[in-house]
């Protein structure tokens, strides 16, 4: 496992992260089933641990927190809020209000007094960046969070956020938590330059792209994992958008195969490879799940492997850009772009 600095914290983080998304309810995982994926990720070099109040309605969080109970200071803990927590209309969003009610709920769930990360799950339209850092910046005062970050960002609200922190005075935000994989490569373009020129740490979710980079979706093969039964319309053939990714795929296996590598190996490989990228947030659901992808912990690609990707995928190219999560929301809601 290779171990680097997240941003400008000084804290020494593994180049894989556990993502606990399927914990629970989502990945129909059961909590022997997620301490044995905790024990095994520990075990194998992993100290960052990736959660959020909304999987599962919780039951992500409250599963994390028994499988670390006992071993908790050995650990960079991480969870994130703003995405709605039951139909109550003031339960999501980033404001003061739910900030501090809901940290009080993670912290609860988890089990601790506090969290080594704290990070806004996507950027509230409605709050001003004032309002949000504000209230991040007393949690951290009072000790209940080491550090925060944004998740799935804009380019330009991580800029606007960095702005208002120092307008404002406040701590800002130390880390960018974006999608990125070979088939979406679309923050090379923004994100990461915003990243980089702010010396932000990035923590990458969905290297594997949903389970297209498993080597488990390949062509005349049926598909059968977890999110095409969630997400069918993200597998469905007569889309162009999946037949483009379906046919990269297949170029894709050819160069794995030629350089004596998994599919998993290729893709993580590739996306820790990026000198801004600090870790990749890996989600498994089950113990040969996480073994697969411990396996290309150590993975470097050579520069010929990462000219033929290039080749295959073009750097800043999102291969599916309607499946984005940070597109500003005038884009799309009509209303929002007319008077």
């Amino acid at each position: 496992m290779q171990y680097r600095t997240l941003g400008r914290t000084g804290v020494q983080i593994s180049s894989l992260a556990l993502g606990a998304m399927n914990f629970g309810t989502i990945g129909r995982t059961t909590q022997d089933e997620a301490t044995a994926i905790v024990d095994a990720a520990l075990e194998g070099g992993i100290n960052v641990i990736d959660t959020a109040d909304m999987y599962s309605d919780g039951e992500s969080e409250e599963m994390v927190g028994k499988a670390i109970a006992g071993r908790r200071d050995d650990i960079v803990l991480a969870t994130k809020a703003n995405m709605p927590m039951g139909d109550e209309r003031n339960h999501q969003g980033s404001s003061r209000r739910w900030l501090v009610t809901e940290l009080d709920n993670s912290l609860r769930r988890l089990g601790v007094d506090h969290v080594d990360l704290y990070q806004i799950h996507r950027w509230d339209p409605n709050t001003s960046d004032e309002e949000t850092l504000s209230a991040l910046t007393d949690l951290q005062r009072a000790g209940k969070i080491r550090y925060f970050g944004s998740s799935t960002f804009p380019a330009y609200r991580i800029v606007q956020a960095q702005w208002a922190a120092r307008e404002h005075h406040l701590s800002r935000y130390v880390t960018e938590q974006p999608s990125y994989s070979i088939l979406q490569r679309g923050i090379e373009a923004h994100v990461l330059p915003v990243t980089q020129e702010y010396g932000l740490g990035v923590l990458v979710w969905s290297p594997l792209a949903s389970g297209w980079l498993s080597g488990a979706i390949r062509e005349g093969k049926e598909i059968t994992t977890s999110r095409s039964k969630i997400m069918p319309q993200r597998f469905d053939m007569t889309i162009p958008a999946n037949r483009a990714r379906l046919d990269a795929v297949e170029q894709l296996a050819k160069v794995a195969d030629e350089a004596g590598l998994t599919m998993i190996q290729l893709a993580l490989g590739f996306v820790t490879a990026h000198p801004v990228v600090t870790s990749a947030i890996i989600g498994p659901r089950t113990l040969d799940h996480l073994h697969s992808q411990l396996a290309a912990a150590d993975t470097v690609l050579s520069t010929d492997v990462l000219d033929a990707i290039d080749a295959i995928v073009a750097p800043g190219v999102d291969l599916a850009a309607h499946e984005k999560y940070d597109t500003p929301p005038s884009l799309l809601n009509p209303s929002l772009r007319r008077r």
